[in-house]
């Protein structure tokens, strides 16, 4: 057979990708284990590369292209298959969070992209980026609001959120922008678009106070965990990461109020929010 050649712009780089790969791993006689132990990542990680569901990032190209004889094909062509417009640590959470048929976040300290409108949203990426142009601001205000359009679509996944209350009481953008941000999530509540719990702040001490947390479940896919910092993240499908974030989960969920008492909270919140703005 001939040699793998570059990849053509107008096709589908991804699943392009994954077809050489699958070619190449298969001509070098090795199974998705044996290569992934290469990467030091799991075969249905591989498996999912070949199928193009997951991003070829450009850090496993060299030791492909050594592993499987390529020469330098991966480490050229990788980087088409890889291009998103969000920022590399986000960008394969947001394409996994599209084929999820459940999703199960935790947010510390601001309301879930997800969860967001576009005033908050606005107001969320402006601390983020206080010197970038406000093109750029709508541009990031744009993307996410895109992203919630899962949440109406025919194979919609459950969103089950446990919002610590430091999230809802910390003044975003204005009061006016709480107050609407606030009856948004009581309004996706009570349309039953997503199950939201809060955190209360008497709950104490719990697991997750350093960070966020995106279990993620898939129909055809393991489950995969994502965690995100400042300027960082990592999605992980190693079983025993997943398994122990949903155990931690678990114990969130059971810390927090119950989904009405939630509700509660989140509507009286919304209506203070809403007479401070007052004159």
């Amino acid at each position: 057979m001939s040699a793998p050649k570059n990849l053509n712009p107008g096709s589908s780089p991804r699943a392009l990708l994954g077809a050489e790969l699958r070619y190449a791993r298969e001509k070098a006689n090795l199974s998705q284990d044996e290569l992934g132990a290469t990467l030091f990542v799991s075969g249905s990680f591989i498996g999912q590369l070949e199928a193009g569901t997951r991003r070829l990032l450009p850090e496993y190209a060299p030791t492909l292209d050594k592993e499987l004889g390529t020469g330098e094909f991966f480490q050229r062509n990788c980087g088409a298959a890889a291009k998103s417009s969000y920022p590399e640590h986000f960008a394969e959470a947001v394409e996994a969070e599209a084929r999820a048929s459940a999703i199960r976040e935790y947010a510390s300290m601001l309301i879930p992209g997800l969860l967001q409108t576009p005033a908050y949203a606005r107001a969320v990426s402006r601390a983020y980026q206080p010197t970038a142009a406000e093109e750029a601001i709508e541009d990031v205000v744009s993307r996410r609001m895109e992203r919630t359009r899962i949440l109406n679509g025919p194979t919609k996944p459950l969103l089950w959120a446990v919002l610590d209350e430091a999230a809802l009481r910390r003044v975003t953008g204005s009061r006016a922008v709480m107050a609407e941000a606030l009856e948004h999530i009581a309004e996706m509540i009570r349309s039953n678009q997503a199950i939201v719990q809060v955190l209360p702040y008497d709950a104490g001490a719990h697991p997750a106070m350093q960070g966020c947390i995106k279990l993620m479940d898939f129909s055809n896919e393991p489950p995969m965990v994502y965690l995100e910092g400042v300027y960082t993240g990592r999605l992980d499908d190693d079983p025993a990461t997943v398994a122990r974030y949903k155990l931690l989960y678990e114990f969130l969920q059971a810390a927090a109020l119950d989904p009405q008492k939630s509700l509660a909270l989140i509507e009286k919140l919304a209506q203070d929010y809403a007479h401070e703005e007052q004159p």
